[in-house]
């Protein structure tokens, strides 16, 4: 490996390690190409009502793909070549026995100039990510371009890393007296074989990258299995790190993307075929369940779980009311990382001009919500639009269920830019910490609980409860008390779940950040890993020590 990629492992590694602020790719477009974003979206609508060809796979049975723009409410009429499992699984154990013989060094550069390949390419990706899953343009910039690509470096230096743990070749000497007992060491990381990865359709490739970037550095071929609703943009990728490995001399199967239907899905069939030892998964819990109850395998999980906020006492309730709005509205409330439980105690919030009420809180986040929504320069942009109908339907049903306790309805927004795009504002709904059958479940979408409970110390009661039995990714505290905060650091990481102090400003809990913060503690049902500590990719192979007489 030369210098200029071994430094770059190095800076990604360091970062890490000291936690701090790192981003090897810029999150702003106008830090690259003037004309990127117009090239990028000639580069998309050239791919539309095209069969994508740029896979470098054999052994395709004809094509397939169903994908529909949320913001055009049309199909993109994408086709992708098809395979069947059992070619997937056999072009991917060929590939294995050339990939898992290949150095560390070369694994690594290789995957480096895919990640340059992919940076390429960031504006057609967004695109791409936008029209499959909804996100506006700006967070499909972001998340699947220079975040996903941090997240897959910070995967890639870590496994570097740890490959390099311990010395390759060693002279062992013990003195045994009139003469020494001399052996020849060696120690080999071994790859555990064929990995699958499956998708998610809200987050293509930044929840796909780690688990893949981990499991091929670690020297296992990898099958991504996209949801079939958002395959383009993991498509791009996988595409660009074929081109990397060929241009290496290795075998394009080292990756391959095995697409389906939601009416003929292979994701069992593949989880289930005997040589497939890895498997990566994030979505609902129910599938997660099933993945994780499958027996020899090794298995990485992100799925369901329910995000709550701690209001306890403010400086200043319209930036808290601000803030809560803005991370329940981004997106659309379709993000694993949103708030969805705001608890509030019956004696009211206090706040530098005196205590309000629990209905005045209510009304409080209600009006900021139904603020961003209707603002006319923030409020499509923000929302974005609604992933699937499913998720639509789910706001009517809670909304209908919950009747005179809405406090806010949710509100279609029109986009000025796609006037047919499924939007669907955050409804708000006021309810009884009693009436546990509401809110004390996933309600995926732009759905606010605000929870009436008896003290600050119930609502951390009924958080740290709720994190503990169905699973937590984020957990938000307002509080002017110390003492409180401390207490409620403590309860919460005593359930393996992270929190956010006084998050005002630009600071929002969805976000999670490449190098510095955990995604997934792995501790509670919302998931068993975590993005990325060293059980992330030391899981991925196994060290085998090797002796010989000298």
């Amino acid at each position: 490996m030369n210098t200029s990629l071994k430094e770059r492992l190095e800076a990604a590694y360091a970062a890490q390690q000291s936690r701090t602020y790192f981003a090897a790719w810029p999150e702003s477009p106008r830090a690259y190409a003037e004309d990127g974003m117009a090239q990028g979206l000639l580069a998309f609508q050239s791919l539309l009502t095209q069969n994508f060809t740029e896979l470098l796979q054999e052994g395709s049975q004809g094509w397939v793909g169903d994908e529909v723009s949320p913001y055009m409410m049309t199909g993109l009429g994408v086709q992708y070549p098809k395979f069947a499992p059992e070619v997937l699984i056999a072009n991917a154990k060929s590939a294995q026995k050339v990939w898992s013989k290949t150095s560390a060094d070369i694994r690594a550069a290789v995957l480096l100039d895919a990640l340059d390949r992919v940076a390429l390419r960031f504006f057609e990706i967004a695109y791409a990510t936008m029209h499959t899953t909804g996100q506006s343009f700006m967070m499909s910039f972001q998340a699947s371009g220079p975040h996903a690509n941090d997240r897959a470096l910070e995967v890639l230096s870590m496994a570097y890393h740890e490959l390099n743990r311990f010395p390759s070749d060693v002279t062992w000497v013990k003195n045994m007296g009139k003469f020494d007992l001399t052996l020849q060491k060696n120690y080999k990381a071994i790859p555990k074989g064929v990995a699958l990865v499956i998708g998610c359709s809200t987050f293509p490739t930044w929840n796909t990258v780690p688990g893949l970037f981990g499991s091929l550095m670690t020297g296992n071929a990898s099958i991504v299995k996209p949801h079939p609703k958002s395959v383009l943009p993991i498509a791009i990728v996988v595409a660009e790190i074929q081109k990397a490995l060929v241009a290496a001399g290795l075998p394009a199967s080292v990756v391959q993307l095995g697409v389906d239907t939601l009416d003929h899905p292979i994701t069992k069939e593949l989880a289930e075929n005997t040589a497939v030892k890895l498997i990566d998964y994030t979505g609902g819990s129910a599938f997660g369940d099933y993945i994780e109850s499958l027996q020899g395998k090794t298995v990485f999980t992100e799925k369901a779980g329910v995000n709550s906020v701690i209001l306890d006492s403010v400086a200043d309730a319209s930036a808290v009311f601000g803030n809560l709005a803005f991370a329940a509205s981004l997106y659309s409330g379709q993000m694993c990382t949103a708030p969805q439980n705001i608890f509030v105690s019956a004696e009211g919030v206090n706040t530098a001009e005196g205590i309000l009420s629990y209905d005045d809180v209510v009304a409080g986040i209600a009006n900021a919500v139904k603020g961003l929504a209707e603002n006319p320069k923030m409020g499509a942009g923000t929302l974005g639009a609604i992933q699937n109908d499913i998720t639509s339907t789910r706001v009517k049903s809670v909304e209908a269920a919950a009747g005179s306790s809405v406090a806010l309805a949710s509100m279609n927004i029109v986009n000025p830019e796609f006037p047919d795009a499924r939007t669907a504002s955050p409804t708000v709904i006021a309810v009884d910490a009693a009436d546990m059958k509401s809110w004390k479940h996933e309600c995926f979408g732009p759905i606010v609980f605000v929870v009436k409970t008896e003290s600050a110390a119930h609502s951390l009661a009924l958080t740290s409860d709720s994190a503990a039995e169905l699973g937590a990714i984020t957990c938000s505290c307002y509080s002017t008390d110390n003492d409180f905060m401390v207490e409620v650091e403590d309860a919460m990481n005593e359930v393996f779940t992270p929190v956010s102090f006084n998050f005002t400003g630009a600071a929002f809990v969805n976000q999670h950040a490449a190098f510095s913060d955990f995604h997934v503690t792995g501790g509670n049902p919302s998931g068993n890993a975590s993005f990325t500590d060293s059980q992330y990719v030391n899981r991925r192979f196994v060290w085998v020590g090797n002796r010989k007489m000298a």
